[in-house]
């Protein structure tokens, strides 16, 4: 297991937080799996060499005692025990595009404690932060790891902040190009979390049809058409998306981050560029500045880690 690190606390310094640690490195997928550990050295590498870079505070992320009890928030204890035999043995698909390594159950419990540091350090500052950790997990679901994902980090950051910190509403907006079906899963039930969600359909995971709406009309699925520009997201954000979230006036926004909507990712057809998430960013920060930024997809190492840079510049 990873060993502790030092407290986290953003208010002595005025810098963006980034939460990351050279241990998610260590879940290893395998060279050509699109979902590996360059991601995130594309997107370190990019960061520490531009503009600004001086701006930036890194903050590794606390490996927290009760854990465990944070992931069972949605997991279930069997899937707990089987993802850890799985890694004990050395490594092994958890399904067909979905691998753990031996390293993977402790990387994933470091990057959900990553997430809920991140939660900690927003409310704390009431500034955005940006939580650059890996695997991620929009599709993870209940009983397993799915699509690249290994535990469901937003939807348990979300249902932590309100049962641990007394919030009483939180708000995901997934822009990643895949439906995080895992996360609706998680809040299907629960009133006090919404989940707006844009993303490519029809596409995988095959779900997020606009008549998914959770039982207390808690979530937004807004599906857009392959080869869709800024041109078509603008009106979504401005007439649905924003409308949703200012009706809903979340305590906290945690914002699913994934850029393969991007025109030069290889495994989606959607058409944005890198500066677009610039723009989500200015939208959500005229609703709140309590934002958590947390990675999910993005596969184009140059436009991923572009698309980084662009949501932290307008947070600076």
């Amino acid at each position: 297991m990873f060993a502790n690190t030092y407290s986290i606390s953003s208010k002595s310094t005025n810098k963006f937080p980034i939460i990351y640690s050279d241990s998610f490195l260590s879940h290893d997928t395998g060279l050509y799996h699109p979902e590996k550990a360059g991601r995130l050295t594309a997107i370190v590498e990019a960061l520490k060499n531009s503009a600004i870079a001086t701006q930036l505070t890194w903050q590794e992320p606390t490996y927290r005692p009760s854990i465990l009890k944070e992931v069972l928030r949605f997991h279930t204890q069997e899937y707990l025990e089987t993802l850890q035999a799985i890694t004990e043995r050395g490594g092994g698909y958890i399904d067909g595009d979905t691998i753990a390594s031996a390293q993977t159950y402790d990387v994933a419990l470091l990057a959900l404690s990553a997430w809920l540091d991140g939660v900690d350090i927003v409310l704390e500052s009431g500034r955005p932060a940006f939580v650059l950790a890996r695997p991620p997990g929009h599709h993870a679901r209940a009983h397993s790891g799915m699509g690249f994902c290994i535990f469901g980090n937003a939807a348990i950051a979300a249902m932590s902040a309100i049962d641990r910190l007394n919030l009483q509403r939180v708000a995901i907006l997934d822009w990643d190009v895949h439906h995080g079906n895992g996360t609706q899963e998680a809040v299907w039930d629960r009133p006090d979390i919404a989940y707006i969600s844009t993303h490519q359909a029809p596409f995988y995971p095959m779900t997020g049809r606009k008549d998914e709406t959770g039982n207390h009309d808690n979530i937004l699925n807004v599906p857009m058409r392959s080869g869709s520009a800024i041109a078509e997201y603008l009106p979504v954000f401005e007439n649905q998306i924003m409308s949703f979230l200012r009706n809903f006036n979340p305590d906290l926004l945690i914002v699913s981050a994934g850029f393969d909507a991007n025109a030069d990712d290889p495994l989606a057809s959607i058409l944005l560029k890198p500066e677009d998430f610039g723009i989500f960013t200015k939208m959500c920060l005229d609703l709140t500045p309590k934002i958590l930024f947390g990675l999910e997809g993005g596969y184009d190492f140059d436009s991923l880690s572009r698309s980084v840079i662009s949501v932290i510049e307008q947070c600076l």
